[in-house]
C-alpha cells in the first residue's frame, strides 16, 4: 500500500477500477483547511489523463507493471505478433495495444512490451530506430544547407518531415518517442 503522501513521479498504483501513473504532483498545504495531494495521473491501460486531488492519508495498493524484450514478428490483419526472446511463445496483441510502437518498427525489431497481472497492454519502440526512406521529393544540388523541411515516408509506412536533401532510398534515425528526424545514417 502506498499512501497519497508518498507520491512521486512514475510510480503506478491501483485507484477506481484502474491502474495509474503519476505524470506530475503537488503537495499543497492551503493557509486555511487541510493539506492536499494535487495530481496528473494516467490510466496506462487506457492512455486517459486526470486530474485529481487526494488526501494525503489516502492509501492505494501499488500496482506492479513488469515489462519484458520481445521481437515483433509479423501483423495479420488487426492482430500483431510479438515473440517472448527467452520462451520463443507468440502472444498477439490488437491495434489500440500496439498503435503508438508500430509505426516505427519493422519485423524482427525489438520492443518492450509492458504486463499488469500477467496480460500485455503495451508496446514501446526502442527510441531510436534507423530506417529506409520509400517516398519523398528528390533533392537538389545546393540543399544541404538550409533548415527546410518536406514529407517523406518510411519503410513501414510512416510519414515525417525532413531535411531538403534526404532522398529515396537514404537511412535515417527516427526519434520514436516524438516521431521527428534526428538525422542521416
Amino acid at each position: 500500500m502506498i499512501t497519497a503522501g508518498e507520491f512521486r513521479k512514475g510510480i503506478t498504483f491501483e485507484w477506481d477500477g484502474g491502474v495509474w501513473n503519476i505524470v506530475d504532483f503537488q503537495h499543497v498545504k492551503p493557509g486555511k483547511g487541510a493539506a492536499f495531494v494535487r495530481t496528473k495521473i494516467k490510466n496506462i491501460m487506457t492512455g486517459a489523463v486526470v486530474e485529481r486531488s487526494f488526501n494525503p492519508t489516502d492509501k492505494m495498493p501499488r500496482a506492479v507493471v513488469e515489462t519484458k524484450d520481445m521481437q515483433y514478428v509479423y501483423a495479420d490483419g488487426d492482430l500483431y505478433y510479438f515473440m517472448d526472446l527467452d520462451t520463443y511463445e507468440q502472444i498477439p496483441l490488437n491495434r489500440e495495444q500496439v498503435e503508438d510502437a508500430i509505426p516505427f518498427v519493422k519485423e524482427s525489431t525489438n520492443v518492450t512490451v509492458r504486463f499488469f497481472k500477467g496480460s500485455a497492454f503495451s508496446v514501446a519502440a526502442p527510441n531510436f530506430v534507423e530506417l529506409e526512406v520509400t517516398d519523398t521529393e528528390p533533392g537538389f544540388k545546393g540543399d544541404t544547407a538550409s533548415n527546410t523541411y518536406k514529407p517523406a515516408t518510411v519503410e513501414t509506412g510512416h510519414t515525417l518531415q525532413v531535411p531538403l536533401f534526404i532522398n529515396i532510398g537514404d537511412k535515417i534515425r527516427i526519434d520514436t518517442r516524438v516521431g521527428e528526424y534526428m538525422e542521416r545514417c
